[in-house]
Parts: C-alpha cells; structure tokens; sequence
C-alpha cells in the first residue's frame, strides 16, 4: 500500500549542496524522508550495517542496542523483520535494551512495553531470550530502586541506540523538566503524558499508570552512537526545539545535542517547521515555481510585518530572498503576480460558478450542477473540516453526497450510551436500560469493546451524521453513505491493517456515484492515524479504478481538506472559500447535531477547546491571514489543496 504524502511544489536544491551548508541551522544533523516508512527503511539498513560491521570487528561480545516501543518505531521493526527473513541480518549475537516500561504493569499484560516489543519485533527474529533485556515492571516498590541501579550498569555504553521521540520531546518516559544526569530511575508520568498514554488503555484515564521505568539522559548520552526518529506532524514543534533550540530541560531530548555521534531521522511532515523547510532560501538556491514563490513572498510579509503590495526591494534583500530578486524581479513585478496569484484562490463557487468567466477561478463553471463526494474519515470531519463548503455546495444546486469511513464509535462515552438507553425506556421504545449498564460493567481495562455495546455507538454517530447534514437540506436517506471501513472495527484504538476489502467499499460507491469533485481529509496530524489510513485508501481505490479503465476519473478533480487543529499554508492554497457571519452559524449548528462529542475533549492534546471552537478559530485566523496580506476581510475562510 501507497504512503500518502503532499506533492512538492518547488523547494531546495540540494543536489550539489555541501551538507555543512544543507544541516547549518542544525543542531543534530537530520535526514528528510518522504515518508516513515522510507525512513525506517533507512535506519534498518544503518542497523543491519552496525550489527555486521561489530561482527567482522572480532570483539568478544554481543552488539548492544538500544530499541523503544509505541507507535514510532513500527515501521521501523517490520522491515527489520523483512531484513532478517531475506537472510541479511541476525540477531543471534546481538543484545536488546528496552528503555521504558510502564511500573507497575505485567510482562503479560495488552499495555505492556516488554510484550509489545516481543510481538513487533523480537518474536519474530534470532536472538537469544537470554539477550534481552527489559526493565521488569513488576518489582517490588522496595527493591525497584536497586533493581534499576543494575539495569543501569547493564544498559550503560550501548553500541546503537535507537529512539522515537514525544511531541514534548520526551525520550523514554524522560519528562520536561529531567536533569542531564538523569540515569535509570522510577518516574511519575504528567497529566500530559497519561492522557497521551491513555491510548493504550482504551481512552481510560483511570487505569492509565501513574508511574514508569525509564533509562535517563545520561544513560542514553552514554551509548556510543543515537539515532532518533520522527513521524507526523504532530511532532514537528518538538523535532524544531530539539534540531535548531537550545539545549533545555524543558525538552529533554534537545540534551542530546552534545553526543558526538546522533543524527534524526524524520518525514517531511515532522520536518516542517526546520529552518530548511520553512525558509530553505536561507540555506541554499531553490527551484521556484509560482507556489513556492508565493511561499517566500508570505513568508517575507510576516517577517516583515506587511502586506504583499508594501513589500520593498530592501526586505526582499535583508531576508535572504536576492535569488528571487535576480531571478524573477524587480521586486514590484513580483508583488503584483503574487497578489493576483492569491486572490484568484479566493471564491464563493467551490462546485464552479455556472456561466462565468472561470478562467482565473480554481473551479471551472461546467459541468453545472456537479456531482460532488466528501470523504469524511469519522462522522463529523466533514462538518467541522469543511462545512461551510459543504453547505455552501449543497445551497448552490449540486448533488452532493458524503460518505462516512468509520463508524466513529469508539468516541462516544458509556454514560452518552446510558441517556439514550434511558431515553428509548422512557419514551417506551424498550428497555434495555439495565442489560446494558451490565455490559458497560463487564469491560475489561484494555481489552477490546464488546461489539454489542459498539454497535449502539455506532448507531449513535450515525444518527448524529444523519441530523447534522438535514440541518442545511441534504436528504440523509439518498446522500448520506455509511461505509463502515473493516480496517478500524478492531474494538480498540490499535487499528486492524488496511486490506483490499476496505478499497473495495469505496471503489463500489466511487463508480456508482461517479463523481465531478471528490473532497477528502489531507490531514496527517490525526492523533489515531485514521485520517491517513483513510485518505490512502481513497487514492489507491482511484489509483486501481484509472488502471482498470475508468477513464473518466481523469476529469474528477480531488480537493484536500484539514482537521480541527491545523490548516493549510497559504503558500500551499489553491482554493479559499470565504463563509459569512450567518456561515459559520449553520456549520457550528450542524457541528452540534453531533451530540455525542459535544462537551467532551475526545482529541488526546493539550488543547482543552472543543472541536467547533478550534474550527471556527482556524478559519477565523485564515481570514485574517489573508487581510494582513492585503486581500478582502472576510468572517472565516476554509481552504483546500488541488491534488489532481
């Protein structure tokens, strides 16, 4: 399967380029991978290469590395397991050091580190039990404390250590606020940290453990050669403040700066916010395109605190942009087309304006109406991503359709699940009141939902999704489809592999449909993943559908969306969509029809804000984004990218 990534437009040319110049910025010097799994391809390889070169070495002594678990490193220990079948690596003379465990929690448990990291990896290959060594979490609380002073002799000088890294920076479970001398130790976990954890632990705050096992800093500053890992964009603020900050405590991993011998690994995703990302012309001579000069022109107006049109020759100098002066200047002839650039994003037609000049609008006039598909990956993206095009679509004549991947039902609380159970008794509709307050009683902390119980939830998003698309006049009977996509029905936050069967779902209702526009999530930063898996598998069913010979999805035009918590760089727009005062009213009312995720924070972060508080905020902020450019002030604007 295909790993979703967003296309480039421009960018630095790093061909040729010495890498002093290319990792000037950079305190740890860091390698740009398309995609994680391309990445962990990469650091296999360096593994499989660390552990043959120490074997041809002649020392008497297995080769010590260092590995983590969590959602990080997965794709790194399914291709070392494929490296291992093809006969180019053994583990057979090789040492594991696990870095964390949850205390107290059992080997045997779902949770625990020692288990997840035999079943991704360790159970699969050569080495010897008697070679691996995890921190137990079942030790005493009287003894743990000189338990972990000889775990600390042993894991002290590892050869290799390789670690996944925490949006806070974390390393292991090594808090904000963790010495440099750290070594290996029993830590109390944040509030921040336990509701991250709570994950593992189906949501449950209540069972999620206080308290872990970790190696410290100074245990890990002692191996001989680090390599950290990154993926998302969740972590690209962390990947910054550890690649380009100053070494803090209140970001542990950026301790690391000082070894001699680290480098990072991540995806374009969690590199976003590096120097050579944001700025690359600061770093070395780019490929510009029309986007990316619109890139550097945006970026330039907030350097400098001006619209596009006050820029002056003197900023473009001053902020390192010479190259796109000599290049494509004067600097006024570039203000201009960048403005124009811009504006002709802006229109209130996302389905086409009919019987109009659309020769600088993104969407072109025919055909009239459109027949139009939303991808919606849980039951309310589609509202609070982009409902006031949604609405916008429907009030202008097109039929518009929306299709829901995922039942969603693993976001809706035992107590939501009570009320309607009580409601139904009270209106006489039955009562089951009781049998499932017992089922509710009957789960196990950790263990999979009974499907009984997710079957009522799912009934719930679905009638929620149904309501919401009534409020602005779709009919929920004809245009509203529930795919139910296999892959997330795995009763737990852990999601069972995308298959074909999930590609086939949407492939029948894309050629049943056979849609004009197709709209989909372009987000990578969902906290379970389910915005990816979702979004890939749209585009392989495209993909098997063109290659099959319908043809006439080369005319379908595929726009991406993004969730509650970020938005699109407008260097990267093709399509803003202003919405009205009365606008976002109807889209905030439709998010509510989702009563099950009102008034809850079902999103794992730190932002305590519900989702159509953190909507309406990130379109406000658009809007105003494009005013301080010098474009027309709007209430909000919702804005997507063009990917075919």
């Amino acid at each position: 399967m295909n790993h979703f990534t967003l296309p480039e437009d421009g960018g630095l040319i790093e061909k040729d380029l010495p890498r002093g110049i290319l990792h000037s910025y950079e305190k740890i010097s860091t390698e740009i991978f398309d995609d994680s799994s391309r990445g962990s391809a990469c650091i296999a390889e360096l593994i499989a290469k660390a552990i043959e070169e120490h074997r041809k070495s002649g020392l008497p002594r297995p080769f010590k590395l260092g590995l983590t678990t969590g959602e990080t490193p997965v794709s790194l220990y399914k291709h070392l397991t494929a490296l291992h079948e093809a006969g180019r690596v053994s583990f057979e003379d090789v040492e594991v050091f696990s870095i964390d465990e949850y205390y107290p929690c059992s080997q045997d448990s779902a949770q625990s580190r020692n288990r997840r990291l035999h079943e991704a990896f360790l159970d699969k290959v050569d080495i010897r039990k008697e070679n691996v060594h995890i921190p137990d979490g079942t030790v005493p609380q009287a003894e743990v404390s000189d338990y972990l002073a000889e775990y600390e002799k042993i894991a002290r000088g590892m050869d290799l250590l390789v670690i996944g890294i925490g949006e806070s920076g974390q390393v292991g479970f090594n808090e904000p606020g963790t010495a440099r001398s750290s070594r290996t130790r029993t830590v109390l976990l944040s509030y921040k940290s336990r509701k991250r954890q709570a994950r593992n632990f189906n949501g449950d705050l209540s069972v999620t453990p206080r308290t872990a096992v970790t190696i410290g800093i100074d245990t890990m500053l002692s191996a001989r050669r680090i390599i950290l890992m990154a993926w998302g964009e969740k972590k690209a603020e962390a990947v910054r403040d550890i690649v380009e900050g100053e070494a803090s405590t209140a970001c542990p991993a950026s301790l690391l700066q000082e070894h001699g011998n680290i480098s990072f690994y991540t995806d374009t995703a969690a590199a976003a916010l590096l120097t050579r990302v944001v700025a690359p012309w600061m770093v070395g001579p780019c490929r510009w395109t029309p986007k990316y000069i619109r890139k550097a022109v945006i970026w330039l107006c907030g350097k400098v605190q001006k619209p596009i049109l006050k820029l002056s020759h003197q900023d473009y100098l001053e902020n390192s942009l010479g190259e796109l002066l000599e290049l494509y200047g004067p600097f006024d002839k570039i203000n201009i087309e960048v403005f124009n650039d811009l504006q002709h994003t802006i229109t209130g037609w996302p389905g086409g304006k009919p019987d109009a000049d659309d020769s600088t609008r993104p969407v072109k006039s025919k055909p009239f109406p459109k027949k139009v598909l939303i991808f919606s990956p849980h039951p309310d993206d589609d509202v609070i991503s982009m409902g006031g095009t949604f609405i916008r679509l429907v009030h202008q004549g097109h039929d518009v359709h929306v299709a829901y991947e995922t039942s969603g039902d693993l976001a809706v609380h035992d107590d939501v699940v009570l009320q309607h159970m009580d409601a139904a008794r009270q209106l006489g509709f039955g009562d089951r009141f009781d049998e499932v307050k017992a089922l509710i009683a009957s789960k196990q902390p950790g263990a999979p939902e009974p499907k009984e119980l997710l079957a009522i939830k799912a009934a719930i998003r679905r009638s929620e999704a149904r309501g919401a698309v009534r409020s602005f006049g779709l009919d929920d009977n004809t245009n509203a489809h529930f795919l139910n996509l296999p892959f997330y029905e795995s009763g737990g936050v852990t999601k069972l592999p995308r298959t074909q069967k999930d590609i086939d779902i949407i492939k029948e209702l894309i050629v049943r449909l056979r849609p004009d526009q197709i709209y989909m999530a372009g987000d990578l930063a969902d906290p379970h993943g389910t915005h990816r898996i979702c979004t890939e598998a749209v585009l392989e069913a495209i993909q098997q559908l063109k290659d099959e010979g319908q043809e006439w999805l080369g005319k379908t035009h595929i726009w991406l969306y993004r969730g509650a918590w970020m938005e699109w760089e407008l260097g990267r727009v093709d399509m803003a969509v202003p919405l009205s005062p009365e606008e976002l009213i109807e889209k905030r009312h439709a998010i509510f029809r989702h009563l099950s995720q009102k008034d809850i924070v079902p999103f794992p972060g730190d932002d305590p804000r519900e989702f159509w508080q953190r909507a309406e905020e990130r379109t406000q902020n658009t809007a105003r984004h494009y005013d301080a450019l010098g474009m027309a002030e709007y209430q909000a604007i919702e804005v997507f990218l063009k990917l075919c």
